[in-house]
């Protein structure tokens, strides 16, 4: 796909009103991606912040998730480096206690028009369980702690907690994923934009 296509695919996005009746702050789709993407980052849904600014990842989890990943912001947000492509792309609303799951309309209508223009050898970040229910289905039986344990068994695809707030109390049950998960992963983040 050439650059003009993905740049169609942009505004064919940007302009999508698929589930618009479901949202509570009407559709703002949040996504970032080119053809020359190294790393692809699938996350969960937009919050009120990133909702507010169109800028993916715009809040304390996306600064969690820059540093997990050893990329500054100017790196994180150059689409020929990291594309942002969430299992939802519009902010879903509140449910219980937090964000309401990502809508499912999204993933059957953009995800396979991405990933083909994306390179063949882009490396994959599942963040988050939404994520890793589409890409790992075989998982589902693995709690989220052992598919992030396990990450390596699953190339290309590299399976991490979603970097909320909460993370921090499952950080400190697991002290590896700093040990030795993240080292690996900044390796691997490193060799793709080196």
């Amino acid at each position: 796909m050439s650059a003009a296509s993905a740049s169609a695919l942009h505004e064919e996005i940007k302009a999508c009103t698929i589930c618009a009746e479901h949202l509570p702050l009407g559709p703002r789709p949040v996504v970032q991606f080119s053809r020359m993407s190294r790393i692809l980052i699938i996350g969960q849904a937009p919050g009120t912040k990133v909702h507010a600014s169109g800028v993916p990842w715009d809040d304390d989890s996306g600064d969690r998730l820059r540093g997990w990943l050893g990329l500054d912001k100017e790196q994180f947000y150059d689409p020929d480096i990291v594309a942002l492509m969430p299992m939802g792309f519009c902010y879903p609303g509140k449910k219980g206690g937090g964000d309401a799951p990502p809508r499912k309309e999204c993933q059957p209508a953009w995800h396979d028009r991405i990933l083909a223009l994306l390179p063949d050898d882009c490396l994959t970040l599942l963040v988050g369980s939404f994520a890793q229910a589409q890409y790992l289905p075989e998982t589902r039986k693995l709690s989220l702690t052992e598919r992030v344990q396990r990450g390596a068994e699953f190339a290309p695809f590299v399976p991490l907690p979603h970097p909320s707030w909460r993370v921090r109390m499952w950080m400190a049950k697991n002290p590896w994923y700093e040990a030795e998960t993240l080292p690996r992963l900044r390796s691997q983040v490193l060799e793709r934009i080196s």
